[in-house]
């Protein structure tokens, strides 16, 4: 059974004295890359960094004075942790978190900070999962599950009312998608109010259980999973989630890592807004894929909580994928001027050289000649295909 009108409205009324309204912004890029509307519903700027508190905080706020007495248990990459550790706190309840020992450590520092005892074991969610599930068997602790309760549906369901709220004419609404509570929940609430409104789910494409799932008609755990979005890197999708999911969304599509961070690069440039890269699968979709979505759309960026190292590598790759990085290994004679001609060509051809790195000792090399790796800013794909060609008419490429 899908989560009610009156469930949402109950956690629209409990939420609505501690979280924040997040804001709709909009994006003149992605409008007319899209060709209609497009505004962003940040979630981004939502306490703690993302989306999570408002299922954490509905499902917390109901338990029993019995339940509340034992505490509550949680497992989560960081998103969700912070989302529990901070309800759990303001509610005056203890906390514990199982985090994937490869947790950000921004995210695991935060989650501390809100009150929570963390704990680190395994690789994944779904193994952190599992400590978490025998830890509340073992104490009484109740388990906030990060997507599969009716509870924390409802919750992520007053994304959607705002949105709705926001946007009456909202054509549109393309959300990240993970475990599939805030895409359930959004969903949910969206097509009570506007049965007419088309809902896309984006997933990472090297973290995606719901394709297989939805052709398969039930959960299907993903068979591998490596992806810069953990966030959104759940290998099986949850039971109450997929419910809502399979009858009320109209499509489920993915998008690659390049796109994933050419996606969060754009949203830093130009929306001058810090999303982490589950957050901004949406906003890849939107730039990358051929969606024929009707407007006005909403993309919601679900949260801003990255690791500043993991930021300038992802940066990195979106420059690299949007023309803008270019990497090019050169072989250039070993002797004096040799190394300065390669450097003159690139700047006549306007690159803006950033790291150069010399090798002796590469296979390929021949007496009296150097490998050059050079790293440089480019403007744009067809100006990285005139450096390359001018490289390879003089000979620095082979």
């Amino acid at each position: 059974m899908l989560i009610t009108q009156a469930e949402i409205d109950d956690a629209a009324m409990v939420l609505a004295p501690v979280m924040r309204r997040t804001p709709m912004v909009a994006s003149r890029v992605l409008s007319e890359r899209s060709g209609s509307d497009v505004w962003l519903k940040c979630e981004n700027l939502q306490r703690t960094g993302s989306f999570k508190p408002r299922g954490a905080f509905y499902r917390i706020s109901r338990l029993t004075p019995e339940e509340r007495a034992a505490g509550v248990v949680a497992a989560s990459a960081g998103n969700h942790a912070q989302g529990v550790a901070w309800s759990a706190a303001h509610l005056g309840i203890t906390s514990r978190v199982y985090m994937p020992v490869g947790a950000a450590l921004p995210k695991l520092a935060a989650t501390k900070a809100y009150g929570a005892e963390v704990v680190l074991v395994g690789e994944t969610i779904d193994e952190s999962l599992v400590a978490a599930r025998a830890f509340a068997e073992e104490t009484g602790a109740t388990l906030i599950h990060p997507f599969d309760h009716r509870d924390i549906v409802a919750g992520q369901a007053t994304v959607g009312v705002e949105i709705c709220e926001q946007m009456p004419d909202v054509g549109s609404i393309v959300v990240p998608l993970g475990g599939g509570g805030l895409l359930a929940g959004i969903a949910a609430a969206v097509k009570a109010r506007r049965p007419d409104v088309r809902i896309i789910g984006v997933q990472a494409a090297q973290a995606a259980a719901w394709p297989t799932s939805l052709q398969e008609d039930m959960p299907v755990a993903a068979t591998h999973m490596s992806t810069m979005a953990d966030g959104i890197a759940v290998a099986l999708p949850g039971d109450v989630p997929f419910a809502h999911v399979r009858e009320l969304v109209d499509d489920v599509v993915t998008v690659d890592e390049g796109q994933l961070a050419t996606a969060l690069l754009l949203l830093l440039e130009r929306a001058k807004l810090l999303v982490e890269p589950a957050g901004a699968a949406g906003v890849a979709a939107l730039m990358s894929l051929d969606l024929d979505l009707p407007g006005p759309i909403c993309v919601v960026t679900s949260g801003g909580n990255i690791d500043p190292l993991v930021l300038s590598h992802v940066t990195t790759a979106g420059l690299t994928a949007s023309g803008r990085f270019l990497t090019v290994t050169a072989t250039i004679p070993d002797r004096p001027g040799g190394l300065i001609s390669l450097l003159e060509l690139l700047r006549e051809q306007g690159a803006s050289v950033v790291d150069v790195v010399h090798s002796r000792v590469a296979d390929d090399l021949q007496l009296g000649e150097v490998q050059v790796t050079v790293s440089a800013e480019t403007r744009g794909a067809e100006h990285q295909e005139a450096v390359r060609a001018a490289l390879a008419d003089a000979g620095f490429l082979r």
